[in-house]
């Protein structure tokens, strides 16, 4: 489906049926404003003119390119979570959605996000191979290097698995993250893409 922007705008400023979609994703988030709305509509469209955006013109929108082949799983893999409707596209309110949770979103609708790219299997767990991949990925965007990926999966791990089996539900992790400062600081200096996003956002490239 193709918004107009006076829909977006209706949309992401009402609680109106269009919002029961993918806006419930970041439904406790601060309302985006009318002027970011503008923004972001007018470069997706510009770059989308279908209003369907493909993986590849994900990557271009962003100004993601020359990527690893790790960051390039991990660009994968935030698309995937950001396609809602799993149709294999992302259309505009998905997009703005997105942009609005990462950037305004509260600190436990991140964490469930967060979660959500963490488990690549979609099988309701974290394990260790998943964190060690996806936190290698992300080293691998934003040049993080203050510890190895095992490092840090090492130490979430040890914080947050309570019955010690090796995997991490979306309760362990939400109430372990929420309930130990340091490793929030963690999660969220090495995993917040608002720095990304807010860089594109004021027309400067972002380097890879």
């Amino acid at each position: 489906m193709q918004y107009t922007y006076k829909y977006v705008l209706k949309a992401c400023s009402t609680q109106s049926p269009a919002c029961s979609g993918p806006l419930t994703f970041c439904s406790e988030a601060d309302d985006i404003n009318a002027m970011e709305i503008h923004h972001w509509y007018t470069k997706f469209m510009k770059e989308c003119p279908s209003g369907q955006l493909c993986l590849h013109e994900f990557k271009h929108v962003l100004d993601l390119h020359g990527l690893t082949p790790e960051a390039n799983s991990y660009v994968e893999q935030v698309f995937h979570t950001f396609d809602m409707n799993k149709d294999g596209f992302i259309d505009f309110l998905e997009f703005i959605a997105a942009i609005n949770l990462v950037i305004r979103g509260k600190i436990e609708q991140k964490l469930k996000w967060y979660f959500k790219l963490y488990d690549a299997d979609g099988n309701g767990c974290i394990d260790k191979k998943e964190l060690v991949s996806i936190f290698t990925a992300i080293q691998a965007i934003n040049g993080h290097t203050d510890m190895s990926a095992e490092e840090f999966t090492n130490i979430v791990f040890q914080k947050i698995d309570v019955n010690n089996d090796g995997e991490l539900t979306l309760e362990e992790f939400i109430t372990g993250v929420e309930s130990d400062e340091d490793l929030m600081h963690l999660i969220t200096k090495n995993f917040d893409l608002s720095n990304v996003l807010k860089v594109i956002q004021n027309g400067r490239r972002h380097s890879i």
